[in-house]
Formats: structure tokens, sequence, C-alpha cells
């Protein structure tokens, strides 16, 4: 494996895109704002590259969401490999859902209120809505697809509007229920995927738990463990950070039982909308 590229500003990671700033830091992954040689900018998200196999899988997973359109899909403009890294060139955004709330709870010592949470997460449940839908062709087949690892660190800010991002776990689905690799960011997933299988409402899951910390300053789970553990069990979601017409509406979304989570992703949010405004 090469040793990875020193990032700097200044320098030209792939011709015609000069670094001029880091934007980011998540647990794996640095976004940093570039240009291009006319002079727009974008933002570049540097991946480790990992072992060859994993690092081919998300590759697939980037370019089969890049090959759809949806005004809340953030949009991919190249993908490349580089010494130590995958990088993925996209539109630039002015934050994250989760520098929001660390700006809000820096200025007000307080989370978001509901009913900005609610305008926020709308754009985000449609365009989960849509990817979970089963109606993109994949390799011949027509699938639904999983996004993954949804969190609000992977929810973008435009202006006013939400859009979706990070597609390196996306996964086409067939059926309602199939094995899966465990994979995603453990405070937000859903209980079946820590028993290796994927639901068509395992992203709705992670995005109830999204509301709860956008809401409250934290998650509804206080014991999830620091890796996978095929026999930890979710317990019973601690929604006091929420106000009491908000919590069955995202209990029900944290449902232990995919089936009996709401039928999309935008019914929880119209739900939580007639409640809170």
């Amino acid at each position: 494996m090469s040793a990875p590229l020193p990032l700097n500003i200044g320098m030209e990671p792939f011709p015609g895109y000069r670094l001029c700033g880091l934007r980011g830091r998540g647990g794996f992954a640095t976004v940093w704002e570039a240009t291009k040689s006319n002079g727009s900018p974008v933002a570049l998200k540097f991946l480790p590259a990992g072992d060859g196999s994993s690092a081919a899988r998300e590759i697939r997973s980037i370019q089969t969401v890049r090959q759809l359109e949806h005004p809340y899909l953030v949009q991919l403009e190249q993908i490349w490999c580089i010494p130590g890294y995958i990088v993925v060139g996209m539109e630039l955004a002015e934050g994250s859902l989760l520098d929001l709330l660390n700006a809000s709870q820096a200025e007000f010592g307080a989370p978001l209120p509901a009913d900005q949470v609610c305008s926020l997460l709308a754009s985000a449940a449609d365009a989960l809505d849509f990817l979970n839908a089963r109606q993109h062709m994949v390799g011949g087949k027509r699938v639904a697809i999983q996004h993954c690892d949804v969190k609000p660190s992977n929810l973008l800010l435009f202006g006013d509007t939400v859009k979706l991002a990070d597609f390196g776990l996306a996964s086409p689905t067939t059926t309602r229920f199939q094995p899966h690799r465990r994979a995603g960011t453990l405070d937000y997933l859903a209980p079946e995927v820590f028993k290796g299988r994927l639901s068509e409402h395992s992203d709705q899951y992670a995005l109830a738990a999204s509301y709860c910390q956008l809401r409250g300053g934290r998650l509804p789970f206080n014991d999830t463990p620091a890796e996978f553990c095929s026999t930890y069990n979710r317990p019973a979601p601690d929604l006091s950070m929420l106000s009491a017409p908000e919590r069955p509406i995202i209990g029900r979304a944290l449902h232990t039982v995919p089936q009996d989570r709401w039928p999309s992703c935008r019914e929880m949010l119209a739900q939580l909308a007639n409640v809170v405004t």
C-alpha cells in the first residue's frame, strides 16, 4: 500500500484542483476546500483507501449514487484514487447540521428548536425516501438503496437547504431484509445492523436518532458499544430530551422491529411537523 500523500494548502492532489484550506475532519475522512482551474470552489473529501477490496467497494457505492439525480443529494463531480486516499469532488457546502448544532449550543447554550429541525430534516427525509424506494437500475436489477451512514455530519447545509452526503457505505437492496456487513457509525445504527442485517427502514432509524441529537443535544442511547458486537441489543430509547407529543413519533421510528416503524421518512417528519408547529 502506498504511503498517503501529505495534504497541504496549495498542493494539487489532481491536476486543476488546488487545496485552499481544511474545512472539516471526521472519524475517518477530511474535507478540504479547493478551487478548480476556472476559479470555482469545490469540496474535496479524502477517504483513507484501506485495502484494495474495501476501497473498490466504497468507489462502487459512490458511483452508484452518483448516477442518480435528486435535488437533495449532494452533487458529486469526480472520484479519484491517489496514494493512500479515495478523493471525492463535490459541491461545496456551508457546513453540516452537526456544525449548526455545535454553533447553537455555543451561542445560545441550547440545541436546535423543534420547528427548525423539522424544516431542515424534511429535505433529508425526501432524499432518503428517494434512495430507499425500489426504483433504481443497478447492474440490470431494480433495487432500493440504503445510505447506511445517516447522521448530522453527513447532512450538509446549502443556505436553508439540507442535502444528503457521503455515500461510501450505500448499499443496494432487493428485499425487505438482507444480510449486510456490519458497517456505519454505531451511535446511529438500527439494531438489525448489529445483527448483520439491513432492512428497508434502517435509514429511518438513523434519521430518528439524528433528530434526537439535534433537538436535545444527545443521542437516545448511552450504552452503544465502541465496536460492533453481535450480542448487543438496543435498549428502549431515552426520549426525555423531546416534548411529550414528539416522543411517540420518534419512538415508533426507533422501534426494534423494522416493520413497525413509519412507512416512510417523509411521513415521520410530517407527523413531527404537525405536533411542533
